[in-house]
């Protein structure tokens, strides 16, 4: 197979499923490296493809029912438990986390994607934050961050603040 070809098998792949797909899982599935992968992906990109990476792999960015977006300002300590707990408060009450954003002094505001929407999604986070000895954004910003939340009803919105305002984690207006 080409790498034309192989590249519209992986579009066609992601957009026909449905759950995040890893670059290794892909790289098995296509017969190249990884790095071949990232690099396919790079270029679907370029050429204007809606790929997210997120934590759990790679998707496509699908049209479907119409959600409500918001960002949401909260704050609290980069303990596990404390990030864990704020992000169960959000999918419990049915929200999906889509990002984490900070707004550091010398690279303005970074971003990264995370599509959490279950229990599981917030535990497989914290497992790579440990299993990588990684640091949160939020120790940019002491604590600080946002998250842009999708939901399906302004009223389920309104219940995820008021339980992350109930914690402690919606950071002061």
């Amino acid at each position: 197979m080409n790498s034309k070809s192989r590249r519209a098998a992986i579009l066609r792949y992601l957009k026909d499923t449905k759950e995040p797909v890893t670059g290794a899982s892909l790289s098995e599935r296509f017969g190249v490296t990884r790095q071949v992968i990232v690099s396919d992906i790079a270029i679907l990109r370029a050429k204007g493809e809606d790929i997210i990476g997120t934590p759990q792999g790679y998707i496509c960015s699908v049209p479907g029912k119409t959600m409500i977006r918001q960002k949401i300002a909260a704050v609290h300590s980069s303990d596990h438990a404390q990030i864990r707990e704020e992000l169960y408060i959000i999918v419990d009450h049915g929200g999906r986390i889509q990002d984490v954003i900070v707004e550091h002094p010398v690279y303005g505001e970074i971003t990264a994607s995370l599509h959490i929407a279950s229990r599981y999604d917030a535990d497989q986070f914290i497992a790579k934050l440990a299993a990588y000895n990684a640091e949160p954004l939020l120790v940019l910003t002491d604590g600080l961050h946002l998250h842009t939340i999708e939901v399906e009803r302004i009223e389920t919105l309104e219940a995820i603040k008021q339980a992350l305002s109930a914690k402690g984690f919606l950071a002061a207006e």
